[in-house]
């Protein structure tokens, strides 16, 4: 284990009183309830922790601009689309390791603790120690399941079609098949995005901030979701908005819209964690 990631165990153990060998508190936690009041808060101190730690933020956000950049340069010059396979792949691979960067910050901001890039990486290898790494393996075999299922789709609904290039021939796409295609495509994903959406939302953070096996934080982040579903889906949609409207300028706004989520992300985790324990006591 490294320094850092001695320190980031050492900084657990103080702000809990769980008598345990690692100092975190066990299990899936008591949730508040989500409101609408909870989400604006939640992105109201996203927004002042990024704001605070800038230069956090950019770094991490840095990592999906340059390989989303990279990745489209590359599958035009080669002219394969496969490359997007691989970039689909790594993204589910490195998103939650650098979403635990930003979770880092926001909890050493809340609680005054030194803001370092040694530290917050330290906090990130231990990561690699913990529970992690499988939910990356859960997401990235939604993912590849779904690049399954996509083609799938393609073939039901296309297969017939006279052959044509889909990438240049955009025609295709208004034919009773190809409207047919993507209205069953946009369901089926739109389905796989809730599920991921559903098992991640509060199982990252809490990954972080416990000692809890990844499918008990799976389950706890899905039954959050279905007991809050109407507030919880403006949240879903609204990072889905956000993040697609931020990539549209070469990925430029990805600079500060996965900041803020990644920050707001953490608070979301934290006032309900917080209300729960109240509403407990």
């Amino acid at each position: 284990m490294t320094e850092a990631a001695e320190q980031y165990a050492a900084a657990h153990q103080a702000h809990h009183t769980d008598d345990t060998n690692n100092g975190l508190e066990h299990g899936v936690p008591e949730f508040g309830a989500v409101t609408f009041a909870v989400l604006s808060q939640a992105l109201a101190r996203g927004w002042r922790d990024f704001m605070r730690a800038p230069v956090f933020g950019v770094i991490f956000a840095s990592v999906y601009v340059l390989l989303g950049i990279f990745m489209v340069w590359l599958t035009r010059w080669s002219g394969h689309s496969y490359w997007l396979v691989f970039a689909a792949a790594g993204f589910p691979l490195i998103g939650p390791f650098t979403a635990v960067g930003l979770y880092e910050v926001s909890r050493r901001l809340e609680r005054n603790e030194i803001l370092s890039m040694r530290r917050i990486f330290g906090v990130i290898l231990l990561q690699s120690q913990r529970q992690l790494p499988s939910i990356c393996a859960i997401i990235i075999f939604m993912f590849l399941f779904w690049f399954f299922l996509a083609h799938m789709i393609f073939a039901v609904f296309m297969g017939t079609v006279t052959m044509t290039n889909v990438s240049t021939s955009f025609e295709v796409y208004l034919t009773t098949n190809g409207l047919s295609m993507l209205a069953v495509g946009t369901v089926v994903g739109a389905g796989f995005a809730l599920l991921l959406f559903m098992i991640t939302v509060v199982s990252l953070p809490m990954l972080l901030d416990r000692e809890v096996d990844y499918v008990s934080a799976m389950i706890g982040s899905f039954q959050l979701v279905q007991e809050n579903f109407l507030p919880m889906i403006l949240w879903a949609g609204l990072v889905a908005v956000l993040t697609f409207v931020a990539m549209l300028p070469v990925f430029m706004g990805l600079f500060i819209v996965l900041p803020l989520l990644g920050h707001a992300t953490w608070h979301l985790y934290d006032i309900l964690l917080q209300s729960g324990a109240e509403e407990a006591g």
